[in-house]
């Protein structure tokens, strides 16, 4: 080879400038899935709901598959956009899935994990649609078709109009107890320790409740007696057992989404007859305060949100100051 020739090859090893060297090893920090495993411990500890430890795992999970961090100190921006991105899935439940991961990136900002909250400014526009309450109309039509006389359904019943007329929680209602009910007073005295917001509530119903709740206590012995079960609790299955066993798993709740799919009933669902409720109480003169007392909200802003009004609503509101 001639020295022209010879000094167009160049010796000097460049290979790892444009192409990246798979021996290369991966940043130095903290591994996100230590910090995923720490923080779900932390929440498992705090006492929060399993649903919302398993939604964290899940999301964050997915998140580091997709952009493929391994560490916590590598994560910027623009990795959230890219995860963003890979999604097909309406905007409303990409916000759902980023509030998640924000709520683990705020947990390890507090460990002290990441120096800078980089995430608080990425937002997702959303459409919120108006969610409708149960209706009185949809309510009386529901409990015109069910048969008192079987006992599943006289406690479906009690359940349907206990929530509308009282507005308390699926959840709540699942581990009501023989104790909560004072059928003289005809009202419900609920203690902290079945509240989301942990402080006791009283909340007063009317005659036909009454009824069905002294129809229901005394059917509840029966099936008790027959099963040879021991409980207090007000809601049972035909069994005489639980009839939540998880908070995805209600036999109240799949009750009554078979009645709306069975007699095309749109509002009947336990958030639908709680929102019912709370906009009874407006459409009656009840100030925000109250409703937000009466629902068991420890912040009254999330009590404007939940009566979320159409503009026809506001419309018709502010009419009446005219």
């Amino acid at each position: 080879m001639s020295k022209r020739k010879a000094s167009l090859l160049v010796k000097t090893d460049l290979s790892d400038i444009f192409h990246e060297n798979p021996q290369r090893k991966s940043p130095e920090g903290y591994p996100i899935q230590k910090a995923l495993s720490t923080v779900l411990r932390q929440m498992k500890a705090a006492g929060l709901r399993a649903r919302t430890v398993s939604d964290y795992e899940l999301h964050v999970t997915h998140f580091a598959e997709i952009t493929g961090v391994k560490v916590i100190e590598e994560l910027n921006a623009n990795h959230i956009y890219e995860w963003l991105s890979s999604m097909n899935v309406s905007n409303q439940t990409k916000l759902t899935r980023l509030k998640c991961l924000k709520a683990f990136l705020g947990r390890c900002f507090d460990n002290g994990w990441l120096t800078s909250n980089f995430w608080r400014n990425i937002k997702i526009k959303v459409d919120s649609p108006v969610k409708e309450g149960a209706t009185d109309r949809e309510i009386k039509m529901l409990l015109s078709l069910l048969d008192l006389t079987r006992f599943v359904e006289l406690r479906d019943a009690t359940a349907v109009l206990l929530m509308y007329q009282t507005g308390i929680r699926v959840g709540t209602i699942a581990q009501l107890e023989g104790k909560h009910v004072n059928l003289n007073d005809k009202l419900l005295k609920i203690d902290g320790g079945i509240i989301k917001n942990h402080e006791s509530i009283y909340l007063p119903f009317d005659d036909v409740l009454a009824r069905l709740l002294d129809a229901l206590i005394q059917q509840n012995e029966l099936i008790r007696r027959d099963n040879k079960v021991n409980n207090d609790l007000l809601f049972i299955t035909k069994n005489g057992g639980k009839v939540a066993t998880s908070p995805t798993n209600n036999n109240i709740i799949k009750r009554l989404g078979k009645y709306a799919k069975d007699y095309g009933l749109k509002n009947i669902n336990p958030h639908a007859l709680r929102r019912g409720f709370a906009k009874n109480l407006l459409g009656k003169g009840a100030n925000i305060a109250l409703i937000s007392k009466a629902l068991g909200h420890s912040d009254i802003a999330v009590t404007t949100r939940y009566l979320h009004l159409d503009k026809e609503e506001v419309a018709q509101s502010l009419r009446s100051y005219l």
